[in-house]
């Protein structure tokens, strides 16, 4: 597996967007959580506020750590042995008869109650 992690310099920002948790709380508070980072959440009275408060949260937290992306080669799939010979006889004008020739067979089974 090959594993490629991409930085960013001090210098560039990069923009990220996150998807946000909003949710009313029972004490009539909005507090927003940053899913996928449960405990980076922002607390206030209203939507915006709780919003505010989170991107707080979360810069704060950046200012000690660090964000970079992974790239992840995906492992080669086995190759399913059948695909090989998928279609081989397409093309055999004696296909279709021998095809005849399976079904009928499989009919005289069923008919003497052998083929079950």
């Amino acid at each position: 597996m090959n594993l490629t992690i991409k930085t960013y310099p001090n210098n560039t920002v990069a923009k990220l967007n996150y998807d946000v948790l909003i949710e009313n709380q029972a004490d009539g508070t909005v507090k927003a959580t940053l899913l996928g980072l449960p405990d980076c959440q922002g607390l206030g009275n209203t939507e915006t506020e709780a919003i505010e408060k989170l991107t707080q949260s979360l810069q704060h937290r950046l200012e000690s750590a660090k964000i970079v992306t992974l790239a992840i080669e995906v492992p080669q799939v086995v190759e399913n042995p059948w695909l090989k010979i998928a279609g081989k006889y397409k093309d055999d004008p004696q296909f279709d008869e021998m095809l005849q020739y399976i079904e009928e067979y499989r009919r005289e089974l069923d008919e003497r109650g052998e083929f079950r």
